[in-house]
């Protein structure tokens, strides 16, 4: 068994930890920092940020979920919204969060208070689409749920329309590559699965979540932020069609702190080297922009295509959270 789920979790941790000491640098200074960016090493202790720590909150809320009965919107909301402020509340929680996260998860700690007025609807951070991964590596989700629940994980903080598509983008890439798809179909696959969904609305999911953002209606809402996801992929074809390796990605995709910016730079680092899982992280966490979320969707993506054995053995025994993200890998690889 290839293990796809561990892949991806073990993976997303990895590239977090290998980008934590490089984020907020240049480029240059990385280099001068880490040596040859081929040969970064994890480093010691292997401490991740908030983005493997949210991501752990959004895996044990759907744990929590679907362990109740089949996944939908009140049966999420919950156990993430618990999940999500208890990550808010815990001391660990001192790895450089974005703001967005931090201001909608105190307003999610008020109860009674309805998720979409905690939702900051102005935010495309990328920490709607860092911790969006578990998402893809469920088993048994059908497509509207998988795309529901993608955005409405992003919702409960961040709420602009395009961190709602960039999640379910970036929960489809995962889940596509977890089944089987080639990298070198991916991005056609992602352009239709854009294209097919812009003008959906999951109102299930997300209620009136679009009257809050002041748009014109729920259409025209979603439709911006697929939009802005489109043209993004459009970025990602050109670096593609010219590819350089040692060029920074950001400068080709974007620096990564948008949410349709990571999922672009990060599936760049992936595809330049689809085979190389280590050195698609590497070169991820050796990037100007936000090294860190960068590097753990590379590793997400790395992960869910090759299985947990693509990892080095050493590496996986130190990650930080390694027991958890390993029990939840098991959990959705069906591995007793």
């Amino acid at each position: 068994m290839r293990r796809a789920a561990t892949g991806a979790l073990v993976g997303l941790a990895l590239g977090d930890a290998l980008g934590f000491p490089t984020e907020f640098n240049d480029v240059p200074s990385i280099l001068a920092k880490c040596g040859p960016w081929r040969g970064m090493d994890l480093p010691r202790p292997a401490f991740v940020t908030d983005d493997t720590q949210m991501t752990l909150a959004l895996g044990r809320g759907l744990r929590t979920a679907l362990a109740r009965g089949p996944l939908a919107p009140l049966r999420l909301i919950r156990p993430v919204r618990e999940e999500y402020v208890e990550w808010w509340r815990s001391p660990d929680n001192n790895r450089a969060p974005g703001r967005t996260c931090l201001v909608a998860c105190e307003r999610l700690s008020h109860d009674g208070l309805p998720w979409q007025e905690a939702s900051q609807t102005g935010s495309k951070g990328c920490g709607a689409n860092m911790r969006v991964a578990p998402l893809g590596l469920v088993p048994g989700l059908d497509d509207e749920v998988r795309a529901g629940a993608a955005q409405l994980q992003s919702a409960l903080t961040h709420g602009h329309p395009t961190a709602l598509a960039a999640s379910d983008l970036t929960a489809q890439a995962v889940f596509l590559l977890a089944q089987g798809a080639r990298p070198d179909e991916l991005v056609r696959l992602l352009r239709e699965y854009a294209t097919v969904n812009r003008a959906v609305y999951h109102q299930r999911w997300l209620g009136d979540l679009w009257q809050h953002a002041h748009d014109h209606g729920a259409v025209p809402f979603i439709t911006r932020g697929w939009d802005e996801c489109l043209a993004v992929l459009d970025r990602l074809d050109a670096a593609l069609a010219a590819p350089d390796p040692e060029a920074d990605p950001c400068l080709a995709t974007g620096a990564g702190w948008i949410a349709e910016e990571a999922l672009a730079t990060a599936l760049l680092c992936f595809l330049l080297f689809p085979d190389e899982p280590v050195t698609a992280i590497r070169r991820a966490a050796c990037t100007s922009g936000d090294s860190d979320s960068i590097a753990c969707l590379a590793g997400a993506f790395a992960g869910a295509y090759g299985g947990v054995e693509v990892w080095p053995g050493e590496w996986v025994e130190r990650i930080e959270y390694g027991e958890e993200l390993l029990a939840l890998g098991a959990l959705w690889d069906g591995v007793e």
